[in-house]
């Protein structure tokens, strides 16, 4: 039954009566404030830009509150077009909509602006700090509107967050094609973002925000389980991280899931962060158990559930860069080092607009100094950085484990300056004394085509979840019994089969009913059809929706994260992620979305995704085997012709029981002496 919000939030641009301008929630967290340096003339054109959506005889009211909107927050956000309603996921049969894809995309988008998953949902921002879902409220009534009235001949399109219309298409077409941050190369800095962004002319999509695939901090959780225990287990030789302390950064958008898969694998896992908003926001889901405010208090705890062998989860009320020089300071007394592992997540992809705050002033006085102050705020966060690392090496000489978290940390610290650099050849940017997470761990994981793999069900039924986590593990036992599985593949299914089996338990459901399974070609195609005929046979009340994080074995171009481990001289290319978007979108996907930024940010990646709705038709089961098979292979292929073993073999073996797929395979160098007379 169609629930009359949202049928009133379908109608479109709410013009006649306008709604009252009731500014923002001062009780909730907001984005800090864009520096964005428009000149006159610029600002005019950014107020021109965002009156474009309403009736003319609008523009003198709208037109002084949008120009105080630029001068106070940086971006017109159009705060009084705030939605009056709970933004949430609501069951797909609530939706006004005239076809089931676009009722799933309604789901998936007010998902993404949950208060409950988003990091700042008036700015309509998801997470990582800036990762929009679109650039202003207008935006998002007119989408709402669209799809509300979009059938299975037509295909919306969006320009970075603008809903450049309905245009007519056929059935086979993706009902929705996204693009975000897709400007020309030379004019693709961050200073460059700023100004598209306040003219509203670009946007900055992160990976699954402005693709409407975001999933709550769930979906980094299993891939922060399997990254910490597979690291643990190459340099430790087990699989036992009871005692073992894990240090990191980061509680706000999908940094909360550090702590909660440290506490999962058994270790005293501690976060620090800044802002006492997201710290307790996380606390009260659940995501950490323990709340510190003393350095002093929180070396003694981490002493005692060190020695104890006590699994907890610590958030620490401060600045990370406290934590690292406090174990120095230890250390330096006790010759004892107290951390096993560490990383960071802060937003490094954005270290000057609120990604990173600078140990010498507190949260409030950076939120006042990076747009009062912008060149003084750089230069301590760069000390600040520095200082860091400073502290991180010393323990890392010492034997302490660290990686980069993929989140542009040692990027920006070499930034800052070239001690976290081992090499400045063209071919070795993206190596750092310190290796990626993807470098040491999970590159030839993606390599043997497993991925974060996800699923959200749109009837928002906690029964049809579980039935979903039941398919996903008979379907991963059957794999097991093959007897010809290679043994890399099989370790990885049964780490995976150990996590389905376990998912509900952890209450890790923030938003809508989804979950995540890292998972092959072959795991996600048997997975997808499975959950197809659960719906065809009426087992489910609702469809399905399948997706994937672009941060993936195919979905990302990425040479500080997802291709970092590629050093055939192509990790700066992004052939992969465009190929991937054009790919999935021939081969029947409903829709698909390509972004210039993601975790590491703008400039940085290029990334491609995509959602298909399991609707319980045979049609389905084909672009199944189709769309998904290509969405795995395209990288696989690609890692194993820049010369990554798992991915060769990975890619023969898919030759073998796929017909049609005939792949290039490299010839290996056998000889390197044969380069001694002629370089």
């Amino acid at each position: 039954m169609v629930n009359e919000n949202l049928r009133m939030i379908c109608s479109g641009l709410p013009l006649d009566p306008l709604p009252d301008n009731l500014g923002r929630n001062s009780n909730i967290a907001h984005a800090a404030k864009r520096v964005a340096n428009l000149s006159k003339l610029e600002k005019k054109l950014a107020i021109t830009n965002a009156l474009r959506y309403f009736p003319s005889h609008l523009h003198k009211l709208l037109s002084k509150e949008f120009a105080d909107e630029l001068e106070d927050y940086g971006h017109i956000y159009m705060y009084r077009f705030l939605p009056r309603i709970p933004i949430k996921a609501y069951p797909i049969d609530e939706y006004p909509c005239k076809i089931k894809k676009a009722g799933a995309m309604m789901l998936m988008l007010m998902n993404n602006l949950d208060p409950q998953v988003a990091q700042f949902p008036e700015e309509l921002i998801t997470y990582g700090g800036n990762g929009q879902v679109f650039s202003n409220w207008a935006q998002f009534w007119i989408v709402m509107n669209y799809l509300s009235e979009l059938d299975d001949q037509q295909t919306l399109v969006m320009y970075s967050g603008h809903p450049l219309g309905l245009f007519p298409s056929n059935s086979y077409s993706p009902r929705c094609v996204i693009t975000n941050g897709m400007v020309i190369p030379n004019y693709s800095s961050k200073e460059d973002y700023e100004k598209y962004f306040a003219l509203g002319v670009s946007m900055y999509g992160q990976m699954t925000a402005g693709s409407y695939c975001y999933i709550g901090p769930q979906g980094i959780v299993h891939g922060t389980f399997l990254t910490v225990l597979n690291i643990f287990r190459k340099y430790f030789g087990s699989n036992d991280l009871r005692g073992k302390v894990f240090i990191s950064s980061g509680l706000g958008g999908m940094s909360g899931a550090q702590a909660k898969a440290g506490y999962l694998l058994d270790s005293v896992t501690v976060i620090a962060e800044v802002s006492e908003e997201a710290l307790m926001k996380r606390h009260r889901q659940g995501w950490v158990l323990e709340v510190i405010k003393d350095i002093n208090q929180l070396i003694e705890r981490i002493i005692y559930c060190k020695r104890e062998k006590i699994a907890t989860s610590i958030a620490y009320h401060g600045n990370i860069v406290d934590i690292w020089e406090a174990l120095v300071d230890y250390y330096d007394k006790t010759g004892e080092i107290l951390a096993d592992l560490g990383s960071d997540q802060t937003s490094c992809h954005n270290p000057y607009l609120g990604g990173y705050f600078p140990v010498q002033l507190s949260y409030e006085e950076s939120l006042k100094m990076m747009h009062e102050n912008p060149v003084e705020f750089k230069n301590l966060v760069q000390e600040s950085l520095k200082r860091q690392y400073r502290a991180i090496d010393k323990l890392g000489d010492k034997g302490l484990i660290f990686w980069d978290y993929g989140n542009a940390f040692l990027l920006e610290v070499s930034r800052a300056f070239h001690a976290a650099t081992t090499n400045s050849d063209a071919l070795s940017k993206t190596k750092f004394k310190y290796p990626s997470y993807m470098q040491d761990v999970m590159g030839d994981i993606f390599s043997l085509g497993f991925g974060p793999f996800r699923w959200i069900c749109t009837s928002c039924d906690d029964e049809d979840l579980r039935l979903t986590d039941k398919a996903a593990q008979e379907v991963f036992e059957n794999t097991l019994k093959q007897e010809d599985l290679p043994e890399k593949v099989r370790h990885q299914y049964e780490d995976n089969l150990k996590w389905i089996k376990e998912a509900e338990s952890y209450q890790l459901v923030v938003g809508s009913k989804a979950r995540i399974l890292y998972a092959d070609q072959t795991g996600r195609c048997n997975v997808s059809l499975a959950m197809n005929k659960l719906v065809r046979d009426g087992i489910l009340k609702a469809p399905v929706v399948i997706s994937r994080d672009h941060h993936d074995v195919s979905g990302t171009d990425s040479p500080f994260r997802e291709t970092s481990n590629i050093y055939d001289g192509s990790a700066f290319t992004a052939d992969m992620a465009v190929q991937n978007f054009i790919g999935d979108g021939i081969r029947g996907a409903t829709w698909v979305a390509l972004h210039n930024g993601g975790g590491v940010g703008w400039g940085e990646v290029m990334n491609g995704g995509f959602g298909l709705v399991l609707d319980g038709t045979e049609e389905t089961d084909r672009i199944i085997k189709s769309m998904v098979t290509w969405d795995v292979l395209n990288g696989v292929s690609r890692r194993s012709w820049s010369g990554n073993q798992n991915a060769k073999e990975t890619i023969v073996r898919a030759m073998n029981f796929i017909d049609g797929l005939k792949v290039t395979v490299p010839n290996q160098i056998q000889d390197e002496n044969i380069f001694n007379d002629i370089l």
